[in-house]
């Protein structure tokens, strides 16, 4: 008998028993009411109360989310805000009144001067919304883009600031959005993770923590993806292993895993049932989700999968022998492959945007390996029918500041210091207006003018997109109701078309 069943043969008290350990609408509600084995005429009182929490709250506009994660901060002077007078006062001191209220990573306050950008700037499509030269293929897509230049945090180090904008909060072990939204949806998709997570570059600083569960059930964890070769670790079965042998063991495993469940009432158990069966279907859909062999050469070609390395060394966003723009590439087209597939949440992480020196020459690498290969992404769910109903964002944990980078031992501002008040995101589809600049920064980019955002207020309109209102979605935890937006956040209304 499958544990599924034997679940829901128990005593009401007993269920109730599980259900109050959070059990009945989180590890396994999604799991049951997707094989069609609970729903509300199955189950009453508390229980339908916990399958009523996979329900949106309102209609929902997005289905899905592709967030592509710059870490290490690109500099928004020299991709979105375009500073004319920065260019003015270029070597010049920030006004006191600021430089004795500002906190840095690693500029020295009393020798800095403000770095103006070399960037040329284009205006694109009917909204005339501007981006640098460094950026032609995103600005392709301006009409179908929101633009956002008053993001801000209170983070001012990478590891800190990463976990802000993925958990909401800069502490170890909260949820992150896309185990958040999983939570509260479920999974469309019945063979692969409802969050996959797609690396290019060097790494994050903030490693495997960006895309954790936190304290939901470790099925609500991101779930990390290659492009080449198996798709996750530890998949494959070994060598000599037959299909029969295998299903043998997973039953074996399954039959001592309830057994224990029975006696404990532990969610992390029924997560590991649920996990053991998920990558025993994944041995089949992982390997032909990767399989590019299906899509034309035209589609392949629009995302740069196969695209050489620039001739050079050093770039910081590369480790020896990996080819990130290929990578880069591939990743965004399996993002489209995966929310084809039913994936609810995706998170492409590209590393490293973090130039405290070298900027031009960096932040041109970087640009180069993540410009076309975004746009094609854009253009590809719009002409698929698909962005009306696919969020896709690009985010970084902070900005740069107007200053140039003057840390000991330099002898040249040739980078940018770490700049949580004020810098640039933009979202693409999920009922997202497109062609919209919002916020303004003022005239050298170190503060915000009007409409300042919150990273919990991206949060809430994100999640308001998927229909779920922010401050219903809450899990107890350690006698308190914690949600993504922890205390704060608000719906931009201005944001939703």
């Amino acid at each position: 008998m499958s544990p599924s069943v034997n679940i829901l043969e128990k005593s009401r008290r007993e269920f109730l028993t599980s259900s109050a350990s959070g059990l009945g609408g989180i590890a396994l509600g999604s799991m049951l009411a997707n094989d069609g084995m609970l729903n509300a005429s199955t189950v009453s009182g508390r229980d339908r109360a916990e399958l009523e929490r996979l329900k949106p709250n309102h209609d929902p506009k997005a289905k899905a989310c592709i967030f592509i994660f710059m870490a290490g901060a690109p500099s928004q002077l020299d991709l979105f805000d375009k500073k004319p007078k920065l260019n003015e006062l270029h070597g010049e001191k920030l006004p006191k009144e600021i430089l004795d209220k500002a906190r840095f990573a690693f500029i020295k306050p009393d020798t800095a001067t403000l770095m103006g950008s070399p960037r040329k700037w284009k205006r694109h499509g009917k909204s005339g919304m501007e981006f640098s030269d460094l950026l032609p293929n995103i600005g392709s897509c301006a009409d179908d883009i929101l633009l956002v230049n008053s993001v801000h945090s209170e983070e001012f180090n990478h590891h800190p600031g990463q976990l802000m904008m993925q958990c909401g909060v800069s502490r170890f072990g909260m949820p992150t959005m896309g185990s958040w939204i999983n939570y509260g949806l479920g999974s469309d998709s019945q063979n692969l993770p409802g969050y996959v997570v797609l690396n290019a570059g060097r790494g994050s600083s903030g490693g495997s923590t960006l895309w954790q569960s936190g304290f939901l059930p470790s099925s609500y964890a991101g779930v990390p993806f290659r492009g080449v070769g198996e798709p996750v670790l530890n998949l494959k079965n070994p060598d000599g292993l037959p299909a029969d042998l295998q299903r043998a063991g997973l039953d074996t495993l399954k039959t001592l895993n309830q057994k224990r469940y029975q006696e404990v009432h532990d969610p992390e158990i029924a997560s590991r049932i649920a996990s053991y069966e998920l990558a025993n279907r994944m041995q089949t859909a992982a390997p032909e989700l990767i399989d590019l062999s299906g899509e034309s050469k035209a589609t392949l070609d629009s995302y740069g999968v196969g695209r050489p390395e620039p001739e050079g060394a050093g770039f910081r966003g590369t480790l020896p022998g990996v080819p990130t723009y290929d990578t880069f590439a591939r990743n965004c087209l399996l993002a489209r492959r995966l929310v084809e597939r039913g994936v609810r949440f995706i998170n492409i992480v590209h590393a490293s945007w973090d130039q405290h020196s070298e900027l031009d020459k960096n932040h041109g690498y970087n640009a180069g390996a993540v410009d076309q290969p975004i746009a094609a992404l854009i253009k590809d769910l719009k002409q698929r029918g698909m962005l009306d109903s696919t969020m896709v964002v690009w985010g970084s944990e902070f900005g740069r500041t107007p200053l140039g980078e003057n840390r000991n031992g330099r002898n040249a501002n040739t980078g940018r210091d770490h700049h949580p008040l004020a810098y640039s995101m933009f979202l693409a589809g999920g009922g997202m207006k497109g062609g919209l600049t919002y916020g303004k920064t003022d005239e050298i980019g170190w503060g915000i003018d009007e409409n300042p955002v919150h990273i919990n207020d991206l949060h809430a309109t994100m999640l308001h997109q998927f229909g779920l209102d922010h401050l219903k979605l809450t899990y107890r935890f350690q006698g308190r109701d914690f949600r993504l937006t922890d205390v704060g956040g608000k719906v931009i209304p201005e944001w939703i078309s």
